[in-house]
C-alpha cells in the first residue's frame, strides 16, 4: 500500500474541509469524490475582486507627528484615535481573492449504495483518485491539474463499454454572467468580479468521448454509453490576457490533441522533477492501511503515528508544489484553495507572519523556485510601496503595513489597532530575498534582488526617531497583534520600538551589507546603516526572565497571545542561539513556557511557529510535542491547517518545522556556515531517515539514524564552499568541491 498518499473509505459530501486540493500554481480544486455528484470547487490564483486602487490616507502626514508625540507621552488612547482616523486606508479594505467556479459531474443513475469505495489523492504523482463498484460495474476517475499543459484533466472510466454516462455543469452561483456552449463539446463560462474595474475571467471545459455521444443542451454538456471520458478544464483573467476567452480555449483545444496517457505522463514527470527531490520516513510504515481521517482520529486521543507526520510533512512541499510555481502568484492565507465569496481575512497576503510562514519550507526542503512568486509581489509591491512611503511618512525607500493584495497595495488595512498602522511587511519580506540567496549562492539573483533590500532598509533611515535614552526606534508601530497593559492599569497596542520591529531592522540591516560587501557596491551606504544599526535598541529581559516585547516591560493582556512576535530572532531570524547567546536564548525559552502555559498555540499557524522555536532552542522533546498538539488540535480531515477556520500557513510552518528539527544551518562560525545534523530530534522519532534536505552554503543533506542518534550523513556541495559540521556540539570543518559529497558519522565527528 502506498504510504504517499492521503485516502477515505467515503466521500466528501457537502464537507469541503474533507475534499481534497489539486493545483498547479496557477489554477486549484477542491475534489469532493461524490458518487451520484462529482462536484470539483475550482480556483484560479488571479481571480480577485475589484481592480487597483490609491488608498493611502492624505492626512497621514500632517498628523504623523502628533501622533509620535502623543506616543512619547504616554497618551496611548489619543494616538490610538488619531491614527484611526489619519493612517487608515481610504477605504479601509484592501481586495480579496475570490472563487472562480464550479464543475459539477451528475453520474446517470449512480445513487450512494456503492460496494468498495476508495477516494485518495496520490502526493507522489498529485493525482487524486475514486473508485467504487455499482451493478457489478467498477467507476473510477482520476483528476489531476498539470503544469505543463495548464488545464485541469479528469478521466472517467467503466470496467464495461457503453456504462458512462453523465451531464456537465458550470456554475458560479449568483455572481454568474453566462455559460454558453461554443460547439457541441465545449463550454464557456464568462464573467467579470467586482464591476467595470474588476477582472474578467472565462472557464471553458471541453469533453472528449471514447465511444458513446457528447452533445451540447442549454447550459450543459451531456455524455451518453461512452467507454471512457477526458474532461479538460482551462482558464484565464484579464490579468494576465488581453483576451481571456482565446487563451484559455487554445488550453482545451491543445491538451485535447493529446491523448489522456501522454497528458497523465508529463503531469507526473513534471510533479516528480519537485517532489522527487527529498525523501523521508520515521520507520517503517505500519499504520498505511487505515484511512487518513481515521489515523488522524487517533492521534486526536493521544496515540502517537510517526507515520502520519511523515505524510504531513510531504503534504505540505506537495502543497507548496500545488500553489506556487514560477510565473504564478504567490500562496494566499488559503493557498490557492478557496471557495468563499468573502474569505476569512479576505484571503490575502498577511504580512506580518503568515505569507512568510508559507515559504519557511521552500529553501529547506528543496522547492526554491517555488519561492519566486512572493519576489514577483514584492517587486510588484515596490512602486507602491514608495508611493505610500512619501504620502504617508514623507520618507524614501517603500514600504508596507501588515497586508497587501493581487494589485501590490501597501496602504494600511483594516482599522485594527494591533497590527493596521504595523509597517514593517516589506522589511520582512525583503528578508526572504537574501534567503534565497544564503541557499543558492546565486550572486546574479543577489544583484538583482539588492536593490529592493537597499530600499526597504532606506525607509527606515528616514522613519526611525530618536527616544529619550538615544537610540533609534520606530513610531508608531505595534507588536503584531498583541495588546500590553500600563502600569496604571490602561491598555494599549499602538506604541514606539516594539522588539518585533528592532529584531528585523538588526536582521535586515546586516542582510544589506552583507549583500552591498559581496556585489562591492554601495560602502558609504552598508556603512551608514552600520552605524544606524549599532543604535537600535537591544534585546531585553524583562521581570518575569522572559525576552521583553516593548521597549518598556509591560505586561501583556493575553499571555497566551497566538502572536510571538518578539522571538522573531530565535527564528526565523538568526540572532537568538544557545550557544551564541544563552542568556537571550533562555529568555527567550521562558516566553514560550510562559505564552504555552496559558494556553498559547491555540491556532494552527502559531503552533507551527512554536515548533520551529522549540527546534531553534534544539529541544527535540519539546518541538515533538508540538507536532502532535498540530495534528491532534489543528489539522483538518484532509490533513489542511485549522486556524480555525482553514489557513494554509501552518501546513508550511509544521512542515518547515519538521525540518528544522533535523537540519539547521543559520550560525556561521569562522566566517563560514554552520550545519546542524539532528539539532532538535525527538525521542519518539528513534530511527528514520531523510535525503534531499538543503543548508545554506549550497548544501544538500541526506540523514539516516537510528536509535535516537546518527547513522550516517551524507553532505553534497553545490558551490564548492566550506563548512562546519556539527553533531551533538562536536564539530568538524570540511572543504569540498562543487558535486563532491562527504559521507560521515557521529563517531568521525572530532570535538574542536
Amino acid at each position: 500500500m502506498n504510504p504517499m498518499r492521503l485516502w477515505y473509505e467515503q466521500p466528501a459530501g457537502q464537507d469541503w474541509n474533507a475534499a481534497l486540493p489539486l493545483g498547479n500554481g496557477r489554477l486549484g480544486a477542491m475534489v469532493f469524490g461524490n458518487v451520484g455528484t462529482e462536484h470539483l470547487q475550482l480556483n484560479e490564483d488571479s481571480v480577485w475582486y475589484g481592480g487597483p486602487r490609491d488608498r493611502n490616507n492624505p492626512d497621514a502626514l500632517a498628523n504623523l507627528p502628533i501622533i509620535r508625540q502623543l506616543l512619547a507621552e504616554g497618551k496611548i488612547a489619543e494616538a490610538e484615535s488619531l491614527a484611526l482616523g489619519a493612517f487608515s486606508g481610504m477605504p479601509e479594505s484592501q481586495r480579496h481573492y475570490e472563487p472562480l467556479g464550479d464543475l459539477f459531474i451528475f453520474m446517470t443513475g449512480h445513487g450512494d449504495t456503492v460496494i468498495d469505495y476508495h477516494r485518495e489523492l496520490a502526493l507522489d504523482t498529485a493525482i487524486a483518485g475514486v473508485s467504487y463498484q455499482l451493478n457489478g460495474v467498477t467507476y473510477t476517475r482520476e483528476m489531476l491539474a498539470s503544469a505543463p499543459d495548464q488545464v485541469i484533466a479528469i478521466r472517467l472510466t467503466a470496467d464495461a463499454p457503453g456504462m458512462l454516462s453523465c451531464s456537465l455543469l458550470l456554475r458560479r452561483g449568483r455572481y454568474l454572467e453566462e455559460t454558453r456552449p461554443v460547439d457541441g463539446q465545449t463550454l464557456v463560462l464568462r464573467g467579470r468580479t467586482g464591476g467595470e474595474d474588476g477582472i474578467r475571467f472565462r472557464i471553458a471545459l471541453r469533453a472528449v468521448a471514447e465511444g458513446g455521444t457528447v452533445r451540447a443542451m442549454g447550459e450543459t454538456l451531456i455524455i451518453e454509453q461512452a467507454d471512457a471520458v477526458t474532461l479538460l478544464l482551462g482558464a484565464a483573467t484579464s490579468f494576465r490576457e488581453t483576451d481571456p476567452e482565446t487563451a484559455c480555449m487554445a488550453q482545451v483545444q491543445a491538451a485535447a490533441a493529446r491523448s489522456w496517457e501522454a497528458l497523465r505522463a508529463a503531469h507526473i514527470a513534471d510533479h516528480a522533477k519537485l517532489f522527487s527531490r527529498v525523501s523521508f520516513s520515521l520507520g517503517e510504515e505500519t499504520l498505511a492501511q487505515l484511512p487518513t481521517d481515521a489515523r488522524l482520529s487517533r492521534v486526536q486521543t493521544g496515540e502517537t503515528d510517526p507515520g502520519l507526520i511523515a505524510l504531513y510533512f510531504h503534504f505540505g512541499r506537495y502543497l507548496m508544489i500545488a500553489g506556487s510555481r514560477p510565473g504564478t502568484l504567490p500562496l494566499t492565507l488559503q493557498g490557492i484553495w478557496n471557495a468563499d465569496w468573502v474569505p476569512s481575512w479576505d484571503s490575502k497576503y498577511t504580512i506580518n507572519i503568515n505569507t512568510e510562514m508559507n515559504y519557511w519550507p521552500a529553501e529547506t526542503t528543496n522547492l526554491a523556485e517555488c519561492h519566486l512568486p512572493l519576489f514577483e509581489l514584492l517587486a510588484r509591491m515596490r512602486e507602491p510601496g514608495r508611493h505610500t512611503a512619501r504620502a504617508m511618512y514623507g520618507c524614501r525607500g517603500f514600504v508596507a503595513h501588515h497586508n497587501t493584495d493581487i494589485w501590490a497595495d501597501t496602504a494600511p488595512q483594516d482599522k485594527y489597532i494591533p497590527a493596521t498602522y504595523w509597517p514593517m511587511g516589506a522589511a520582512w519580506l525583503a528578508l526572504h530575498l537574501w534567503e534565497h540567496y544564503a541557499f543558492s549562492g546565486d550572486r546574479s539573483f543577489l544583484a538583482q534582488a539588492y536593490p529592493l533590500l537597499k530600499e526597504a532598509a532606506e525607509f527606515f533611515l528616514d522613519f526611525l526617531i530618536e527616544d529619550a535614552e538615544g537610540r533609534l526606534i520606530t513610531s508608531p508601530s505595534s507588536s503584531p497583534e498583541n495588546t500590553y497593559r500600563l502600569p496604571s492599569g490602561a491598555t494599549g497596542q499602538l506604541c514606539s520600538g516594539p522588539s518585533m520591529d528592532t529584531q528585523i531592522l538588526d536582521t535586515l540591516f546586516r542582510r544589506c551589507e552583507a549583500a552591498a560587501a559581496l556585489l562591492a557596491t554601495d560602502a558609504d551606504f552598508a556603512a551608514t546603516l552600520a552605524a544606524v544599526r549599532s543604535r537600535l535598541p537591544q534585546p531585553a529581559i524583562g521581570r518575569h526572565g522572559q525576552l521583553q516585547e516593548w521597549a518598556e516591560d509591560y505586561d501583556e493582556v493575553e499571555l497566551g497571545h497566538r502572536h510571538i512576535s518578539h522571538l522573531f530572532a530565535l527564528y526565523p531570524g538568526d540572532a537568538i542561539t544557545p550557544l551564541g547567546t544563552p542568556a537571550l536564548a533562555s529568555s527567550a525559552r521562558i516566553s514560550l513556557e510562559r505564552r504555552l502555559a496559558h494556553g498559547g498555540g491555540h491556532t494552527g499557524w502559531s503552533r507551527a511557529w512554536i515548533i520551529n522555536f522549540w527546534a531553534r532552542l534544539c529541544d527535540g522533546d519539546k518541538a515533538g510535542e508540538n507536532i502532535q498538539a498540530l495534528l491532534a488540535h489543528s489539522t483538518l480531515p484532509n490533513l489542511f491547517d485549522n486556524h480555525p477556520p482553514f489557513q494554509i500557513d501552518g501546513n508550511f510552518g509544521g512542515t518547515a518545522g519538521i525540518a528544522e528539527m533535523l537540519l539547521q544551518s543559520h550560525e556561521q562560525r569562522e566566517g563560514t556556515y554552520l550545519l546542524r545534523l539532528l539539532p532538535a530530534l525527538p525521542p519518539r522519532w528513534p530511527a528514520g531517515h531523510i535525503t534531499g534536505l538543503c543548508a545554506r552554503g549550497g548544501f544538500t543533506v541526506d540523514l539516516t539514524w537510528e536509535a535516537g542518534k546518527l547513522h550516517e550523513a551524507r553532505i553534497t556541495s553545490h558551490l564548492g564552499e566550506p563548512c562546519m559540521v556539527c553533531i551533538d556540539e562536536k564539530t568538524t570543518a570540511i572543504s569540498l568541491k562543487a558535486g563532491e559529497v562527504y559521507t560521515l558519522t557521529e563517531d568521525q565527528i572530532p570535538v574542536t
